[in-house]
């Protein structure tokens, strides 16, 4: 099976540096370009399943690279970004030295009170990467976040802390993995 995980096209709140998080923000006019430019650097790939975060960003983008209409791709909240807390909507330059410190160094500084952790981050997007692995695809395109793809990423890497935190993942960089009985190896990165 050839998993191939992708962050959703830019929207404005990206463009103004802000934490989006949960905020329910749709792409911009540049993220459905984005989307467009990734799904012609893949080629014409048949999908056996779309799936997405519930954020209208994710679904969209999912919709463009996976050519498929949005009510075709598969919703799972396992993969939705993670919960910024009371950061939600800072500037990633003012979001003060507690965050900064976690956001830089998240596989030593733990995530400060009301931010997930990295452990939820990573139970969940295990639980959901372990259910795809058993499904009869030859092809999934999942299509989420920049918090979450660090650890779906880290799944997919075999990573002992469950995270791929650096380098950051870029609006609608694909990263395409294979995943044959449990073992895992990344394929390519679409830039």
């Amino acid at each position: 099976m050839k998993i191939w995980i992708t962050r959703h096209g830019q929207t404005n709140l990206n463009k103004k540096h802000l934490m989006q998080g949960r905020t329910n923000e749709p792409l911009n006019d540049t993220g459905r370009m984005q989307a467009k430019e990734a799904r012609k650097k893949i080629g014409s790939i048949p999908f056996d399943a779309v799936y997405s975060s519930p954020l209208d960003r994710a679904i969209e983008t999912a919709s463009i690279i996976g050519n498929v209409s949005k009510n075709q791709v598969i919703i799972d909240e396992r993969i939705t970004e993670m919960n910024f807390g009371r950061y939600e909507l800072k500037k990633y330059t003012g979001m003060g030295f507690k965050m900064t410190l976690f956001w830089l160094l998240p596989e030593i500084v733990p995530s400060p009170k009301g931010v997930e952790t990295i452990d939820a981050l990573v139970g969940r997007s295990s639980s959901f990467l372990s259910e795809i692995e058993k499904k009869d695809y030859d092809n999934v395109l999942i299509v989420c976040h920049g918090g979450i793809i660090r650890a779906l990423r880290g799944y997919m890497e075999d990573r002992n802390n469950g995270i791929r935190w650096r380098p950051k993942p870029k609006n609608c960089e694909i990263l395409e993995y294979e995943s044959i009985h449990g073992k895992h190896r990344k394929i390519a990165d679409y830039k």
